[in-house]
């Protein structure tokens, strides 16, 4: 599982034209599924992004995580985490997860942020989708579950 985590002053998902989900202040989180990535897979990452310290404290140091700044999340399902762009000029995407093994592990992850007390909005999963983020700092890091 790999999660691209965009600290960000607000953001949005649109669908369609319609906002399905947004967020003041916090973190957009570009999350990819592999076929491989099981629940233990969400779990440890859900954990490893909210305890995160990249947010300043009152020093100017990154020493806070999302929990302690009461933060939100945007969560968006993003297949694309797993191209492979080693060989000729298309992406290949054989790394990412089949939708329904996608949804299962992608909503686990989801349930195990808000299980910390997170506020979580999420992207339609499957959906064309337009994300609107200001980004802060920028502060953008992936993360991986292996």
């Amino acid at each position: 599982m790999r999660v691209v985590v965009q600290r960000s002053k607000e953001a949005s998902v649109t669908v369609n034209g319609e906002i399905v989900g947004s967020i003041p202040k916090g973190f957009v989180l570009l999350v990819g599924v592999t076929h491989e990535d099981d629940h233990k897979d969400a779990e440890f990452l859900a954990d490893k992004i909210a305890n995160l310290r990249v947010f300043e404290d009152e020093g100017g140091k990154m020493n806070l995580s999302i929990l302690d700044k009461g933060g939100e999340i945007l969560s968006v399902s993003q297949f694309t985490l797993y191209g492979d762009c080693r060989k000729g000029r298309r992406p290949n995407f054989m790394e990412a997860a089949r939708p329904e093994h996608a949804l299962k592990i992608y909503e686990a992850f989801n349930a195990y942020l808000r299980e910390k007390g997170l506020k979580v909005s999420t992207g339609e999963f499957g959906a064309m989708m337009d994300v609107q983020l200001i980004n802060d700092g920028p502060v953008t890091l992936i993360v991986d579950s292996k």
